[in-house]
């Protein structure tokens, strides 16, 4: 069955070619995304999602999307996707960032330059017919101050602008290095320092618990006598009711909005205010950056479903096209390792530490500790995947360490995994030979060579002669083939495993009777 994608808002049509390209049929519904109902009712027949604004991926439709593998934004925002259902799924999300950066950083200096020389007021007043040429008293921006809040893709065009403006920039931003803040020949403060000594405010970080209201009544009040504000992030950034009072009492001395807290804006109590400039989110609305949002979601989208790659996406780490091959073994190799020691283990496991030595530590191996956590969770819990498996594991207080090193034994790359439980440590490690199969080379401090396999059996047991021939007499009279055996030792005479693989399930009884056996530690089943 081929790859579809439904693209449920207006989308350039040039992203269409860009699916049927990679062999993915498309349907091109732009109106579904403003009808929920219909929207649920198709949904479960494709693998991608392609949205602007208008779709609202909710829960509910995302529990209907059983076939459903990602959801690309042509856009920043996303919080018209559940990102927390959709992670729960195994959906990846993903925005474009860049696309529409430049188109949207310049809609903030535009909206600055207006609301300096206050242009719309005096377009209307002219317009009307009227000559007031003294009641347009306006501010030059030259050696004016700029307070960026968010220094990311578009918070650092809009510096690189205002510093071609003659303007002086500072900027808040916790993730901004004083490296890159040097480079971009902005001064990194802290808030409060921003609120006092900006001429003029602009807002170019996300929505969310954290920076909800960040321009607070409590903010704004710190803020210099006569600052100007500018919003083409997101609505919810500002306190709207506190920035009409600021306005009103010649605090703040004007104000320029492209987002609102609620929207469509139809009715906001900022306008009608002569100090206030409105417009209806323009931010990302050029022609160009409509064309750049389209295909570059489009080809994230495809990369992904065809390849494997994963770019921008708010809920997984990267992973490039050229990386997606080396890494595609190893992430299944992860996911194993991980499911047999969760099939191992008695109770939950307390800590997980995945070790990574040789080429593959060189890798980006955040995806690959995903899956490991996966598998590992996999035998407690229904539903868990690699996308969701991190988020779980931490809200179950599992504490994760990655740790990579130069080769240490005789194979090329190496991942190894310790996973602390009440009863003890289960430890496994494992790789991938040139033929890309996946094995595993180690279990405690026992070598072995074994490939996995649908059905398996595992044992521990005393290292005396009989054992094989009494196993495999046991399976014999179960009637079930055994397809492969290896066996490993500490020492002779000591502690020995065997990883088995059998076609078909193993009768409770038949593991009823290779536990019996003389010298048998432990035996139980694996499932991969």
């Amino acid at each position: 069955m081929p790859l579809r994608v439904l693209i449920s808002d207006p989308l350039s049509r040039a992203a269409i070619e860009i699916f049927r390209s990679h062999g993915i049929d498309v349907d091109y519904e732009p109106a579904l995304g403003a009808n929920g109902e219909k929207l649920a009712a198709v949904i479960g027949n494709y693998e991608g999602l392609a949205i602007r604004s208008t779709t609202k991926a909710t829960a509910e439709i995302l529990s209907r999307a059983s076939r459903l593998k990602v959801v690309g934004r042509a856009g920043i925002g996303v919080d018209n996707v559940d990102i927390a259902a959709a992670t729960a799924k195994g959906v990846i999300v993903m925005n474009t960032p860049s696309g529409n950066s430049v188109t949207t950083a310049e809609h903030a200096i535009a909206l600055m330059l207006a609301l300096a020389r206050q242009i719309p007021a005096a377009d209307a007043s002219t317009q009307a017919g009227k000559w007031e040429k003294n009641r347009f008293m306006g501010i030059e921006i030259t050696g004016k101050t700029l307070g960026i809040v968010g220094c990311g893709n578009i918070g650092s065009i809009v510096a690189e602008r205002a510093l071609g403006l003659k303007m002086q920039a500072i900027a808040y931003d916790p993730f901004l290095t004083p490296e890159r803040a040097q480079t971009l020949g902005v001064e990194k403060v802290g808030y409060e320092e921003l609120l006092a000594r900006a001429d003029v405010i602009t807002l170019h970080t996300p929505l969310t618990a954290q920076t909800r209201n960040i321009l607070s009544a409590k903010a704004l009040a710190q803020t210099r006598k006569g600052v100007r504000i500018i919003n083409c992030a997101r609505g919810g950034l500002v306190d709207e009711a506190a920035l009409c009072k600021a306005l009103d009492e010649g605090h703040v001395a004007g104000a320029a909005l492209d987002v609102y807290a609620v929207e469509p804006a139809i009715d906001n109590p900022l306008f009608g205010r002569e100090n206030v400039v409105c417009t209806p989110h323009l931010g990302a609305s050029t022609s160009e950056a409509q064309e750049k949002v389209a295909l570059q979601v489009a080809e994230q989208m495809a990369d992904y479903l065809t390849r494997g790659a994963i770019s921008n996406a708010v809920n997984f780490p990267a992973i490039s096209a050229e990386e997606a091959p080396r890494l595609k073994p190893f992430l299944a190799l992860g996911e194993k390792l991980g499911l047999f020691a969760g099939q191992l283990a008695r109770s939950g496991a307390k800590s997980l530490c995945v070790t990574y030595e040789g080429a593959i530590a060189q890798q980006k191996v955040r995806a690959i500790t995903a899956s490991v956590l996966s598998g590992l969770l996999e035998p407690i819990l229904d539903e868990v995947n690699p996308v969701s498996a991190p988020i779980v594991a931490r809200e179950r207080g599992l504490v994760v360490e990655e740790l990579a090193r130069e080769a240490q034994s005789d194979y090329e790359s190496l991942i190894s995994l310790v996973a602390k439980t009440a009863e003890g440590d289960i430890k496994v490690s494992g790789t991938v030979f040139h033929d890309g199969k996946p094995r595993i080379t180690r279990v405690g401090e026992t070598s072995v060579d074994a490939e996995f396999a649908r059905s398996m059996i595992y044992t521990e047991n005393d290292d005396r002669p009989g054992f094989i021939g009494r196993f495999a007499s046991v399976l014999g009279e179960a009637e079930i083939n055994i397809a492969t055996f290896a066996l490993g030792r500490d020492e002779p005479g000591g502690r020995a495993v065997a990883l088995v693989a059998i076609d078909g399930a193993l009768p409770e009884l038949a593991l009823s009777a290779i536990r019996a056996l003389p010298g048998v530690r432990r035996a139980t089943t694996l499932a991969f």
